[in-house]
């Protein structure tokens, strides 16, 4: 086989203390690590929480919902996101949190979840912050693009 070219992709992850984020940002990562407390991981024993930052301010939490049929069960993101959507249709989403307090490495969003976020970035038209927060730095990506640089988006379908 011989290649015609590299197509190389990379990302930027930005990596800062809890101290040095906005207020904003602090409520945000509060109420996600509290959210993870509440997961039902009675299964895996793999607490997930997320929380959502609207362009208004609110800030909504899931967290992951297991279930013994386990392709019935759901990851933090999908939950929150979709009840975001749900009952928020019309309020853009400015950043995502992330968080288990049961994450030996850095924890990042499965390829389902990867798929519904950048879902929701392009109906807003508009990047999300994306915030993975560990037991001591959180890290940053400016966009779910970042995470999913090939996307299978609805020009795929046209």
């Amino acid at each position: 086989m011989k290649e015609i070219k590299t197509i190389k992709k990379s990302i930027e992850l930005k990596v800062f203390s809890k101290d040095s984020l906005s207020d904003e940002l602090k409520k945000l990562c509060d109420v996600c690590m509290a959210s993870a407390n509440n997961a039902y991981a009675v299964y895996s024993k793999f607490r997930v929480g997320a929380a959502v930052l609207l362009d208004n301010g609110h800030i909504i939490s899931g967290n992951n919902q297991e279930n013994v049929a386990f392709p019935s069960g759901l990851c933090a993101e999908r939950t929150v996101l979709f009840y975001t959507h749900a009952n928020f249709p019309d309020k853009k989403i400015k950043a995502i949190a992330i968080y288990s307090p049961d994450a030996k490495n850095l924890l990042t969003p499965c390829g389902a979840c990867r798929q519904v976020m950048i879902e929701y970035e392009n109906i807003q038209n508009e990047p999300i912050q994306t915030i993975i927060i560990s037991e001591k730095e959180i890290y940053v990506l400016e966009s779910v693009k970042d995470w999913l640089p090939f996307e299978f988006s609805e020009n795929l379908l046209k």
